[in-house]
């Protein structure tokens, strides 16, 4: 006897299809078998060992979170319903170009202090991994939810070249294919970028071009943070569009956005600039997430030549008057590149999150409104913020067009993807709430997508761009990562005043056949694993 049926679902199989009633049979961590209504009628219904009862439930694939930031949070925190229970059975990790391998012991150090304000500073693990095989290896010891990994080209930079900005030498080059060759091989699912973000914002296009031949020989795939969400946006995707053809490698656009006034409902322009390199034969495909404001860390407005040589040297910047003044000025008069290229407008600049906790009370606020509180300048409160808390400060950026959100969800390339920071004390709800806001506010609520659109938006797609034969569908012999979902009632709990909350409506979660979320609450199984690149 089999190990489960559920019984009566709505199956949405995340190929788009339309929804159909049936049992669905699970045994050893697989979909064994599918009975549709139409076929069981007179005939013996299967039964499993446990049975169960999904009437006015929607059965569909486990969901893709393509841009996770859980580096470190899915090894700190075994529960991880953060994720878990949006129904999110697979993280996508290494994103922006930074992540924890490959490493050595320096570049370790820097990496950690550069992204404390992503993933926390690190010293409640032990991070006994240096390269991408190890940092796999550990994962697999049992994690919430399964967990891919891209290469992250900045880190591969600073091993190899460090945080100057310069060109990289050609042995320099040489070790940045070997580490991106060596990564591919060990599991990677391809190479990310942070082109806002030292030291990855330093490679020239060309640099850039070499890594992705390696990751194209690969099978993988690029997914940039590229160069401007902002002023530069149309001509930053047009780079990553050509740098990726000229490399013949599939490209992936991260949490893809049309932000700030200046590109307020220009998504079509976007969508035109990416179609038209798809009619040419361009593989190309992007994530977003359902909300309009963005989340980085506070250090990440600066200008690129005040984050030279790592986080000891911006700080020194910072602490200098006449060097303060200078990046004062990139911010709020010319527009830093950290700032895509826009001045920065401290009202809409919300901190989200601190590192040292006597600083605590700017949560919440703008930075012109905690300025205000204070009686001093937005910079000299900004400034303070970047040095007492070691650049550990998170942010939102409420610089996004609602507008432009819903059309880039309608792309035929659409993915969804969290970009979910779970550090600070008010972090970006998106974190705890992607998933379940895609079926309850954008399909139920306002219909900008039908539910099988979404299923497949969320599942179908992103396997199908991670090249993973057996997951993102609801099939005989696909592995049993599974949502069982209330389509009347699934929602984000989480908002921005309280973001923490849970979602509802999702009652059960299964990763490998095996219950995470049982009944809205979450079991001790671990059986996330490390998922790696299938050779090609």
């Amino acid at each position: 006897m089999e190990d489960l049926v559920i019984r009566d679902a709505d199956v949405v199989d995340g190929s788009g299809a339309d929804s159909y009633r049936a049992d669905v049979v699970v045994d050893g961590g697989r979909i064994v078998s599918i009975v549709k209504e139409a076929a069981a009628a007179g005939c013996q219904r299967p039964r499993a060992m446990r049975e169960v009862d999904a009437e006015g439930l929607v059965l569909s694939p486990g969901f893709i979170d393509m841009h996770a930031h859980s580096d470190l949070a899915l090894l700190r925190d075994p529960d991880h319903s953060a994720k878990a229970a949006q129904g999110v059975t697979l993280e996508v990790l290494g994103q922006d170009g930074l992540s924890y391998a490959p490493v050595d012991d320096r570049t370790l150090e820097e990496v950690r202090r550069a992204i404390t304000g992503w993933n926390g500073y690190g010293d409640d693990i032990d991070i006994d991994w240096r390269t991408v095989g190890e940092y796999l290896d550990r994962l697999d010891r049992g994690i919430a939810v399964n967990a891919a990994y891209l290469v992250p080209q900045g880190t591969v930079r600073a091993l190899a070249v460090g945080w100057e900005d310069r060109a990289a030498t050609p042995e320099e080059l040489d070790l940045m294919r070997w580490l991106v060759a060596e990564g591919m091989e060990q599991g990677a699912l391809g190479l990310s970028s942070g082109l806002t973000y030292t030291p990855g914002m330093y490679a020239e296009d060309a640099e850039l071009t070499e890594l992705c031949r390696v990751v194209a020989r690969y099978g993988g795939y690029y997914c940039p943070h590229h160069r401007s969400y902002g002023a530069g946006a149309l001509e930053a995707y047009a780079e990553m569009v050509a740098l990726t053809r000229e490399a013949g490698c599939p490209l992936h656009l991260a949490h893809a956005t049309m932000n700030f006034g200046v590109n307020e409902g220009r998504a079509p322009e976007l969508l035109a600039l990416l179609d038209q390199a798809l009619d040419a034969g361009a593989d190309i495909t992007l994530d977003t997430y359902p909300y309009t404001p963005g989340c980085t860390t506070l250090a990440a407005l600066l200008p690129s030549w005040a984050s030279e040589g790592g986080p000891e040297e911006i700080l020194a910047r910072l602490t200098d008057p006449a060097t303060a003044e200078r990046i004062r000025h990139d911010l709020e008069v010319t527009g830093s590149d950290g700032c895509h290229g826009v001045p920065v407008e401290w009202e809409t600049i919300e901190i989200s999150g601190v590192t040292e906790p006597a600083l605590a009370d700017h949560v919440g606020r703008t930075v012109r409104a905690s300025a205000a509180l204070r009686g001093e300048t937005c910079w000299s409160t900004a400034r303070r913020l970047l040095v007492e808390d070691r650049l550990g400060t998170t942010i939102l950026q409420h610089v996004g067009h609602e507008e432009n959100v819903r059309t880039i969800m309608r792309h035929r390339t659409h993915t969804g993807g969290s970009d979910g920071i779970l550090q600070g004390a008010k972090p970006h709800p998106r974190a705890y709430g992607t998933f379940p806001r895609y079926l309850g506010h954008y399909v139920r609520e306002l219909g900008v997508l039908t539910l099988e659109e979404c299923v497949a938006h969320l599942t179908g797609r992103p396997a199908a761009r991670l090249r993973l034969p057996d997951r993102g569908l609801v099939r005989e012999g696909y592995r049993a990562d599974l949502v069982l979902f209330d389509p009347e009632t699934v929602a984000a709990g989480a908002g921005f005043a309280e973001p923490r909350r849970l979602p509802t409506g999702i009652p059960h979660v299964l990763i490998d056949g095996r219950f995470v979320i049982e009944d809205g609450k979450r079991t001790d199984v671990l059986a996330g694993r490390a998922v790696r690149r299938t050779p090609v």
